[in-house]
């Protein structure tokens, strides 16, 4: 099932049982963050929060956890929701075969519905803002869709790029911005600088489901979100022209804001509680100023929470995280057999590999080191056998317990680039990374003894299968 807007999919979640509404009045701080920040511990299917009587705000409807459980994830994919975690990565890596789908422009969008431009703005009146974490430095848009093009080739759809970005609010019409440098808008921004110029984007709240798995899906420079979108929807993404910026946006958003990144102009943004579960500072970020904005009646504010793992974030960027390396990595090196990087947006990737010779899998892990994602995210990379399963965490501590000798299998690369917002990097932007080799020497590599490794028995296949039934009944 595709779904248009956000609105349809809320409307699923409650009726699956993954919609829990909060009817009795909360304070926005701390309250709403502090259940968002609670919720996921209920497990693998820990339902949506919906809040509509929050104190100070007599009109606010806001949805936490949308994405927050592998349940709301595979509902976001049209899956039943007792889809596994494997099963859900190996399904979009099925969906992505059919990428690229190509959306289609509708008129009407939903958030057409009332709009706001210039002196006039005044985001606080629209959006029930609150902090998620004690230490931030302010309220944050956290979970929106920004959109940008490519000022050299604006007319090449693949250039283009949907991303989520942390957005501090900073006044009645600006916000700050953090691109990472390794992020395609952080390539936009700096063209349109060295031209001199601002960057015009817009910034889509209350998405669809699947448009915000996409925006943090860590795609190649030319690759088109809304593209992957109709792959994974199994049917066109829906789109429509921004009114200021003539942008392509999703039709169906709550909101949708208009204006600039500020051409050379930064401003102190943060402190902020980030995805790697610590506090990132304050650092000089652009600016951006608003021009326009579009919302529909009513609008409901989707927020995202970050903090120590598992929290939203991890689900929305697991399974778009794996799929990409997946996709990269197996076209130069047709032996890796699955990608497991869940772990923090992939500061930690797990890759397993058929072995062409001795020193094989040191290969792979060095590619991993330069993918477009791994270049500034992947800090460690543990490589394991074909039959180690990468998203079986036991099977992993076994391969490392038994296969890894810290004499031979431990590569030490210096001095390359990560985010900033890498707590465990000395000098920000800088590190050095560390390639695990945990696989079975083959030759000429001679070391260990390998020769009597126990083997799953043939029928145990068979009995699992059979086991698993009458655990069901």
């Amino acid at each position: 099932m595709a779904y248009d807007d956000l609105r349809s999919f809320l409307q699923t979640l409650d009726k699956e049982g993954q919609l829990l509404r909060i009817t009795e009045e909360v304070m926005p701080e701390p309250d709403i963050a502090a259940a968002a920040n609670a919720v996921p511990r209920l497990g693998d299917a820990a339902p949506a929060l919906y809040f509509d009587n929050v104190t100070g705000f007599t009109d606010a409807r806001i949805a936490m956890n949308v994405h927050g459980s592998w349940a709301n994830h595979a509902l976001a994919l049209g899956l039943p929701k007792e889809t596994g975690t494997k099963d859900q990565v190996q399904e979009f890596i099925r969906r992505w075969a059919k990428f690229p789908v190509k959306p289609e422009y509708r008129e009407m969008p939903l958030w057409a519905d009332n709009s706001v431009e210039g002196d006039d703005i005044n985001v606080f009146d629209i959006l029930p803002l609150f902090r998620l974490n004690d230490g931030d430095g302010g309220f944050y848009i956290d979970k929106a869709a920004v959109v940008s093009k490519d000022p050299d080739d604006p007319q090449n759809s693949g250039k283009q790029n949907v991303g989520i970005y942390r957005i501090e609010v900073k006044g009645k019409r600006k916000l700050a911005l953090q691109p990472v440098p390794m992020h395609d808008i952080a390539q936009h921004l700096r063209k349109a600088e060295e031209k001199g110029e601002d960057l015009p984007i817009a910034i889509t709240l209350g998405n669809d489901p699947v448009i915000s798995i996409v925006a943090a899906t860590p795609m190649e420079y030319d690759q088109n979100e809304y593209e992957l979108a109709g792959a994974l929807r199994g049917a066109p993404a829906p789109i429509a022209k921004a009114p200021l910026t003539g942008l392509p946006v999703p039709w169906g958003s709550e909101v949708v804001i208009e204006g600039v990144i500020e051409g050379r102009k930064r401003e102190i943004e943060g402190p902020f509680g980030e995805f790697t579960g610590h506090y990132s500072g304050g650092r000089n970020m652009t600016v951006i100023r608003i021009d326009r904005i579009s919302h529909r009646t009513d609008p409901v504010f989707e927020h995202l929470y970050l903090g120590m793992p598992w929290t939203e974030i991890d689900y929305l960027m697991a399974a778009n995280t794996c799929v990409p390396l997946y996709q990269q990595l197996k076209r130069d090196f047709p032996e890796v057999q699955a990608v497991n990087a869940m772990y923090t947006h992939g500061l930690v990737v797990i890759v397993s590999v058929k072995k062409r010779y001795g020193g094989f899998a040191k290969a792979v892990g060095m590619r991993v080191l330069t993918t477009p994602h791994g270049l500034g995210y992947a800090a460690t990379v543990i490589v394991v056998d074909e039959d180690v399963d990468p998203f079986n965490l036991p099977q992993v501590m076994w391969a490392l317990s038994t296969k890894m000798n810290p004499s031979d299998d431990l590569v030490v690369v210096p001095n390359l680039p990560v985010l900033e917002l890498a707590p465990q990097a000395n000098a920000p932007g800088i590190i050095d990374k560390l390639i695990i080799d945990a696989t079975t020497p083959v030759e000429p590599d001679r070391r260990g003894n390998y020769g009597n490794q126990v083997r799953d028995l043939p029928e145990m296949g068979a009995w699992l299968t059979k086991l698993q039934a009458l655990a069901g009944r």
